[in-house]
């Protein structure tokens, strides 16, 4: 559901970079830790028991299928949308902190009250 989610507003963004800078835009790169997530998306045979699966599924897999946008694994520790997803230990915090190349202000200092 996350990832249809996703996928619309991404084409939403697209739609409106084309429409500002009217250049062409390579394919969408979604980032997914979900592996089946990814399988089922990228297969065009409509199973028994995919059956149940409401139509903002089918609109990921038509975009996949149309090759508007791509569906890439990423694993879990090296999703760096966990520091504004999870609740982290301060290792880990800083190793996010770090990947999405956050730094300290070295110009804060701490008050005195």
């Amino acid at each position: 559901m996350a990832t249809s989610q996703v996928a619309c507003e991404a084409i939403w963004m697209r739609k409106i970079l084309v429409g500002l800078f009217g250049q062409q835009m390579d394919l969408i790169v979604i980032y997914r830790d979900n592996p089946s997530c990814i399988k089922v998306s990228e297969n065009p045979v409509f199973h028994d028991r995919s059956k149940d699966i409401d139509i903002q599924y089918h609109h990921l897999k038509d975009c996949v299928l149309r090759q508007i946008m791509f569906l890439d694994y990423i694993p879990t520790e090296e999703q760096d949308a966990n520091i504004l997803t999870k609740a982290l230990s301060r290792c880990k915090f800083e190793f996010y902190r770090d990947m999405i190349a956050v730094v300290d202000n070295p110009y804060l200092v701490e008050r005195e009250c």
